[in-house]
């Protein structure tokens, strides 16, 4: 296991670091063609990013295991057909990581839960079982929140913000954010079930793309709730979310909520550009009341599109004012039903806050679970609305910049962790729960630095199946600028 000790080894960043590694900094589409071009051997690259883990990751505590033997075994793999001219594509050969949520057949997988330390699956997830059929190397499983709530089990690992230590890492695709801005791995799988995807990606300063509810199969992954678990790709570039997202999408028989759709085919849809593409944007929703960095960051993001030929359209956004109740309710009676075969029986295993989540979970009552999901029909229904009248919404992305916080309160209880982000970051969760709520797609990436140095990121949300448009936006925006490029410094 990587980095086994709790707590924080070192608050800050190294501030006299060497710069970064600049193959652990490449991207995915970047390594890819190296492979394809036999520039550099997936077994050679396997090695280097294992060692840099090694090195690395006993500080930052991003992944919970490493699979080191099974990475090199499948890397000699890919290097042997690839040698036999039977390349898969490109994310043959390339190193990622995949979520401690995820199954992996023979290697344990523990959701961020003391409850569930030695579960070893017998298969894969879905999602896994395509990622490797597309000839992806796993490096290892990425550390997560407890059962992917907010708060931390305090006998499980915290992952740090590669930025500042002192900084949110994110929620529970936290391990996935912090490997990829610290040059841990070329890809990596999150989830996202209240922002999930979205918050790590913006606290670390990467991209993440929340897809189409039932867009990517949740077989095999551990569920929180059900109604409103997603899982999708997270990555340094664009492109390098496009093809995953490729590879993962897709109707499932295992899993019944999976949708029947067309191929996604988003790296096809890269380079179409925004000439005459509808941006809407709802200015009082999105930069009133946020970050004033940030939201001057997004204007300035709008400004590069619109130089580009997309045309600004003022939106406004449904009343969100019972948001969060409607989304607790929801998430609380289903996280209560995923965890019925050991809570309450093994509470004492349980850590503080999702210890809290559940029993506040179980105390909803059919009356005003029924009355949740109406206000969330209620909801889609004015998001799918509005969506239609544009071909994609631009807002802040949630989780950045990352607030202050502490190990103490990541592991605490669920009233304190509240209280501080509610302080710092009051709006967040108005940028992140409707798209869960409503099923729609959105992407965040990179838009701009704060005084202090911590990432902007900008988010755009989609009509239902929207995620090639969506890319196609997000990388029109990132070929213009040059927020990609920026990365932490991490002692390697």
């Amino acid at each position: 296991m990587a980095g086994t000790a709790a707590g924080l080894a070192s608050t800050k960043v190294w501030a006299a670091a060497p710069p970064p590694a600049p193959e652990s900094y490449l991207s995915l589409r970047a390594v890819a063609r190296r492979i394809a071009a036999r520039e550099v051997s997936p077994i050679d690259l396997t090695r280097r990013m294992l060692a840099r883990i090694a090195m690395v990751d006993p500080v930052l505590k991003s992944y919970a295991t490493v699979m080191g033997d099974q990475a090199i075994a499948d890397a000699e793999k890919a290097a042997s057909e690839i040698a036999a001219g039977r390349y898969r594509g490109p994310l043959h050969g390339v190193p990622i990581g995949i979520k401690d949520l995820c199954y992996t057949k023979g290697v344990r997988t523990m959701g961020g839960l003391a409850v569930r330390r030695d579960f070893v699956p017998s298969e894969d997830a879905t999602v896994v079982t395509r990622l490797r059929t597309a000839g992806a190397v796993v490096l290892g499983k990425t550390n997560l929140s407890e059962g992917a709530a907010a708060g931390y089990n305090p006998a499980m690992d915290v992952p740090l913000n590669p930025w500042n230590h002192d900084r949110w890492p994110g929620m529970s695709s936290s391990g996935s954010g912090v490997a990829l801005a610290a040059g841990l791995c070329f890809g990596a799988v999150g989830t996202d079930t209240g922002g999930s995807i979205r918050n790590p990606s913006s606290a670390n300063g990467v991209v993440g793309l929340k897809p189409t509810y039932g867009r990517v199969s949740r077989f095999g992954v551990m569920p929180m709730a059900p109604s409103l678990d997603h899982v999708g790709p997270m990555a340094r570039e664009v492109a390098d979310v496009a093809i995953l997202f490729d590879a993962m999408a897709g109707r499932d028989p295992a899993d019944p909520t999976s949708l029947d759709a067309p191929p996604a085919e988003a790296v096809k849809a890269l380079g179409g550009g925004v000439r005459g593409l509808r941006i809407g944007v709802d200015r009082a929703y999105a930069l009133v009341h946020t970050d004033a960095g940030q939201a001057r960051a997004i204007e300035a993001a709008l400004k590069v599109l619109e130089r580009q030929g997309a045309v600004i359209t003022p939106v406004r956004m449904p009343d969100l004012s019972d948001l969060v109740p409607t989304w607790a309710a929801i998430c609380g009676a289903e996280i209560a039903a995923a965890h019925a075969a050991t809570y309450p029986s093994r509470a004492a295993e349980y850590g503080p806050y999702l210890r809290e989540f559940l029993e506040t979970g179980a105390s909803v009552t059919p009356q005003e679970l029924a009355a949740a999901r109406r206000r969330r029909a209620q909801l889609t229904a004015q998001m799918d609305a509005l969506l239609d009248t544009v071909d994609a919404m631009a807002g802040p992305a949630g989780g950045d910049p990352a607030w202050p916080i502490t190990h103490a309160l990541q592991t605490g209880p669920l009233p304190a962790y509240h209280r501080a982000w509610g302080a710092a970051q009051p709006r967040s969760a108005e940028f992140t729960m409707p798209m869960d709520l409503a099923g729609a797609p959105a992407i965040c990436l990179p838009c701009g630095v704060s005084a202090d140095g911590l990432p902007y990121s900008i988010q755009f949300t989609g009509r239902r199946l929207s995620e090639a448009l969506l890319c196609r936006v997000a990388f029109a925006y990132e070929q213009a600028t040059d927020w990609h490029n920026r990365h932490p410094q991490v002692q390697a």
